[in-house]
């Protein structure tokens, strides 16, 4: 599988960490393009390195850590996205308020969904807050906990192998309708750092 991050901010950051710290290789793009990131990849080359948009979309698994305003820009940017997994690593914000966007009633993953025709979403990533996210997931015998959802097993599956590989411990919650309204901002498990024991 290959991998790309399309966003260079703090959750975007966060990834690149722990992409790196995994040896897992990956690709990190922005709207600014690689000269911008030079800098602050440069202690994760060569296993995460920068990339331009067209061809960070050639991956395998697209996370999305951009602002979920600017989704609609990257699902422009293909008009069929069959064959991938876009991984919802974003939070539907309503600045400056900092309160959950209304999207009348609809998960935030299912409108994001709904953008990337063909695509397989799978909502991931966007519970912990960007330094938590980046800081070592491993605790002796105990994982940090990561939740996966979305409408497709054979993508959850391959989403939650990955965050196993980051060092995290997944819990699968079920499709974008169910789990993914309990990760979105201002659902239940935002926020909370719950960590898995090992016996």
């Amino acid at each position: 599988m290959s991998y790309a991050i399309i966003g260079s901010g703090a959750i975007g950051g966060a990834l690149a960490k722990q992409f790196a710290r995994s040896k897992i290789k990956a690709v990190v793009a922005n709207r600014r393009g690689p000269a911008s990131l030079k800098g602050e990849l440069q202690a994760f080359e060569p296993t995460v390195s920068a990339a331009a948009i067209s061809d960070a979309l050639n991956a395998d698994v697209i996370i999305l850590a951009t602002p979920f305003g600017a989704t609609s820009d990257v699902a422009q940017l293909r008009n069929d996205w069959s064959g991938k997994i876009v991984v919802d690593a974003t939070n539907a914000i309503e600045f400056p308020a900092f309160k959950p966007m209304d999207l009348g009633g609809r998960p935030s993953s299912q409108v994001l969904s709904a953008q990337f025709k063909g695509a397989k979403v799978v909502k991931a990533f966007n519970t912990l807050p960007a330094a938590v996210l980046a800081d070592e997931p491993r605790q002796g015998k105990s994982s940090r906990t990561l939740f996966v959802s979305g409408d497709h097993a054979d993508a959850n599956e391959k989403i939650a192998s990955l965050v196993t590989s980051l060092g995290f411990y997944p819990i699968t919650l079920g499709s974008l309708g169910e789990g993914g309204l309990l990760q979105q901002f201002g659902g239940p498990l935002v926020l909370h750092s719950l960590i898995h024991e090992s016996l």
